[in-house]
């Protein structure tokens, strides 16, 4: 991470709890709605988007432009946006428009802000449950119905023991997929279809790993601050940086990391 004054650490901080807000805003009164419509983004499958979609990152991205107009920008409906600060924001507004869609509160706003090196600070924000996990820049915490709480992720256990969580069955290619089963086969218990919801389970603490593939730059950077934060760690499936996206392996801990990731290379 580069070198922060702590003056701008606390903007930094107060400007993501402001965008987190925004996007709540713009989302909430779509959710659920019996008349919310979704278009297609990819012709050969089915990638929805939302009015809440783009209206959450619009209220985002006018708060940079009034508060850090100088910050670069990646964001999943309206792409990059250039910067002189040295620091860029990348934004989901909805990371989990299928489960959005079908009413399920397993989606959320995901944030992150970091340097060529990655996300240093990052939030997976829930509004429905109002749920905020938050992490980096000496944080790690949720606020939400309970209070607020640290967060630390699972000491070490033996995969036998784990719970595995990812979105898709099918996890990516038919390699891939294969990799995953390796994996899960060993695992106790495997859940699918928990979106972003997952990453902050393993922040708090509830579930061991995350294995997916086929991932953008904006749906795991947020996730991967919150983690680190309380203790995880997030790579590719060869143990390098995720923050590009791509296979992503994301860890209570480092010995369950390892167990993990020989299966996914054997």
């Amino acid at each position: 991470m580069i070198n922060l004054d702590p003056r701008v650490q606390a903007d930094l901080i107060e400007t993501t709890d402001v965008m987190a807000d925004a996007a709540r805003a713009a989302i909430l009164p779509h959710f659920r709605s019996r008349d919310l419509y979704a278009d297609n983004k990819d012709a050969g499958a089915f990638d929805p988007v939302t009015i809440a979609d783009r209206n959450a990152e619009a209220a985002m991205r006018r708060v940079l432009a009034e508060r850090r107009p100088h910050d670069a920008i990646l964001g999943e409906e309206f792409g990059e946006q250039s910067g002189t600060s040295g620091l860029t924001w990348v934004l989901d507004p909805v990371d989990g428009t299928r489960g959005f869609l079908s009413g399920t509160p397993t989606w959320g706003v995901l944030i992150a802000v970091g340097d060529q090196n990655g996300p240093f600070y990052g939030v997976i924000d829930q509004p429905y449950i109002g749920e905020r996990f938050i992490g980096g820049l000496g944080r790690a915490e949720v606020t939400g119905p309970m209070g607020t709480h640290h967060l630390k992720s699972r000491t070490a256990r033996p995969l036998a023991e784990a719970i595995l969580f990812t979105t898709f069955p099918e996890v990516g290619t038919t390699a891939e997929g294969a990799a995953f089963k390796r994996v899960s086969a060993q695992a106790r218990l495997t859940r699918y279809g928990m979106d972003c919801y997952a990453y902050a389970l393993i922040a708090a603490g509830q579930v061991d790993l995350v294995i997916e593939a086929g991932l953008n730059a904006y749906d795991v950077q947020g996730p991967i601050a919150v983690i680190e934060a309380a203790g995880g760690i997030v790579t590719d499936w060869q143990g390098g940086k995720a923050h590009d996206g791509g296979q992503v392996l994301a860890a209570a801990n480092t010995t369950i990391h390892a167990e993990a990731l020989a299966l996914l290379n054997a």
